[in-house]
């Protein structure tokens, strides 16, 4: 309900003047109009514009059935007008004012219709969060239009719930969605181009927006970035990409060998939070990488005079990396590229025994490279892991049956009539089958016997003697700058790089980081800087649910949210009129529990009504 002025002229005292009446807005046939409930008249009782707002608000409250005075109570002169025109609507019955709280209709049963169903759940989980990161607020402050700020609403939030292209987006959105009716955005305007210029402006201000994302988390949940996890990956796309300066052939972890890639790289701290982002040509090496992010860190994170420890995977764990590390002042942790042949154990000390989250015996001890290793003065941590030796294990017998078989193939084509005998050849397939199990073939003493013309006459291997890989299975050595830590704060240091493996699993997976669909550089840039947008959600939710014990996996947290809907239910009442009601279902069970666990609210809003009433009544009015 509002309060419309109408502007009247008097003739005889040649002076304009305003009348007030009190409306409220529907739809029919698609067209907004309004109907007036009652007239207020000149209302020259109340001397100011916000007076009059006032007026309308606490009538519509009484209608409600709030009859008591709200918190912040309105002036004496609005309340008793407002209590004056309250009186006279329930006489003249022109609104279904309610009785003792409650709003009694009369109903035609067969005139009941539910239209309009749309999932809300994951979309209201999603807002709620982006409106904890504050993303609207560091828009305004970008001078960013309110238009601009809702559609950039919609997109991210649509990515989190619904990750595809931007036309199957705007799909989502007008048939299935409810998203525009929680950002205010009109997805009558909504269009694939939109969703596009949108990423691509979202995207030109990458930096300053992961700055405020990453300061608003640490002081949202008071994180102090001791730990940061640095690591990449790589995405392909699906096209030729004949004009990209980003993609190009690599080693594509998904073994895609005939896509091009790009590589993505991140930083994040313990808890998860994305501290800093970078895309890099798809041939760039994982040790070559560090070094060009290394210097951003600091700007992107909360501290300032203590540096974090930076954890790392052993793949960019390079000796000069790691140089660099200890010149720029950071403290590390990594799993050594290489296992070192010989240490020594502290044998003051014994081994620490731990288990790992599946129950699984791990012992850890402190070493010493001996023999001339230990120049750069860092700290070695002895691992061997049950569960890994069980796999390595498996998997080295397997790899040594397979060898095993292709040493005999290649003594079968000795053998056999048109076979390769040549001894060249026979030590080229050789060589292809060393380089295939490079693992285990330097386990195996092989002989190759020829005929003294350069034709091999047979091929053999056998175990060599006192080597057994099994001893080995499943020990692995840390390497870190830290000395003073014990062996358990450094495995559970070190054990924060899970944390990363899930945010790529989550990207990769669930927010569908790939493959790259996009045909230029610019929009697959805005495409995956989207993805990560919507991780920020996905993380800010996970967190706090981590924090209650809460470990659903982001897709079945949004299967479950996707049973709260909201539909429009219509009927018509005894007077014929059309009251058109807009509301959400309750959240079940599962959700409501994700609500109570987050202390969000569980439902947007709880009801929207409005009376359309008959077609012959509007066009008495109008005459």
């Amino acid at each position: 309900m509002f309060v419309k002025p109408l502007s009247k002229y008097n003739k005889t005292t040649k002076k304009r003047y305003s009348l007030y009446q009190l409306c409220e807005s529907f739809r029919l046939e698609g067209r907004v109009r309004h109907r007036v409930i009652i007239g207020l008249g000149k209302l020259e009782e109340l001397s100011t514009d916000e007076q009059k707002i006032q007026l309308g608000k606490r009538i519509e409250e009484m209608v409600q059935g709030k009859m008591r005075l709200p918190l912040e109570q309105p002036d004496e002169q609005v309340e008793q007008l407002a209590r004056h025109f309250y009186n006279e609507i329930r006489k003249k019955r022109s609104y279904d004012v309610k009785t003792n709280g409650a709003d009694w209709q009369i109903v035609d049963i067969d005139t009941v219709k539910n239209k309009d169903a749309r999932e809300v759940g994951a979309e209201w989980l999603c807002k709620q969060a982006f409106d904890q990161l504050n993303i609207s607020g560091f828009l305004r402050q970008s001078n960013w239009a309110e238009e601009e700020i809702s559609l950039a609403s919609t997109h991210i939030i649509s990515r989190a719930v619904y990750p595809a292209s931007e036309l199957k987006t705007t799909r989502f959105i007008k048939e299935n969605s409810g998203v525009c009716e929680l950002t205010g955005y009109d997805k009558d305007k909504l269009t694939k181009d939109k969703l596009y210029e949108i990423s691509n402006e979202l995207y030109s201000i990458k930096d300053q927006l992961e700055r405020h994302l990453s300061q608003k988390t640490n002081e949202l949940f008071d994180l102090d970035d001791k730990i940061i996890l640095y690591d990449l990956t790589n995405t392909y796309f699906e096209g030729r990409m004949f004009n990209s300066k980003i993609a190009k052939f690599g080693r594509s972890k998904e073994k895609r060998k005939d896509a091009k890639l790009v590589v993505l790289a991140i930083v994040i701290n313990r808890e998860g939070f994305l501290k800093y982002s970078n895309i890099f040509r798809g041939n760039m090496t994982d040790s070559k990488t560090l070094k060009s992010l290394v210097d951003t860190i600091s700007s992107q994170t909360s501290f300032s005079r203590r540096k974090p420890i930076v954890v790392i995977d052993a793949g960019i764990a390079t000796k000069d990396n790691l140089k660099m590390l200890r010149g720029e002042g950071y403290d590390y942790m990594c799993v050594s590229r290489s296992n070192l042949k010989n240490y020594q154990a502290d044998t003051e000390k014994e081994p620490v025994g731990i288990f790992d989250k599946r129950k699984q015996p791990i012992e850890l001890m402190r070493v010493k490279p001996t023999g001339g290793q230990d120049q750069d003065n860092d700290t070695y941590l002895w691992v061997k892991s049950k569960a890994k030796a069980l796999k390595e294990n498996s998997m080295n017998g397997l790899l040594s049956q397979r060898f095993e078989e292709g040493i005999q193939s290649i003594n079968e084509g000795i053998h056999k009539k048109g076979g390769t005998k040549k001894l060249d050849k026979v030590n080229q397939r050789l060589g292809r089958l060393k380089e295939k199990y490079h693992s285990v073939h330097r386990y195996y003493d092989i002989a190759i016997t020829d005929d003294g013309k350069a034709a091999a006459t047979s091929i053999s291997c056998r175990h060599k003697t006192g080597e057994d890989f099994d001893k080995k299975a499943g020990i692995y050595f840390l390497r870190t700058t830290l000395d003073e830590k014990s062996e358990k704060t450094l495995w559970a240091i070190y054990n924060v790089i899970r944390e990363i493996e899930y945010t790529f699993r989550v990207l990769k997976t669930d927010l569908d980081l790939r493959p790259v669909y996009h045909k230029t550089d610019d929009a697959s840039m805005a495409h995956l800087h989207l993805g990560l947008l919507a991780y920020w959600l996905v993380s800010t939710i996970r967190y706090q649910l981590k924090q209650k014990d809460y470990k659903y996996q982001w897709n079945e947290i949004v299967r479950i949210m996707n049973t709260q809907k909201m539909v429009t239910t219509s009927f018509k009442n005894i007077d014929n009129q059309t009251i058109v009601i807009r509301q959400c279902t309750v959240p079940e069970q599962k959700a409501k529990e994700i609500y109570d666990l987050l202390g969000y609210k569980p439902v947007p809003f709880h009801r929207k009504k409005s009376v359309v009433v008959p077609v012959e009544i509007l066009k008495t009015d109008s005459s």
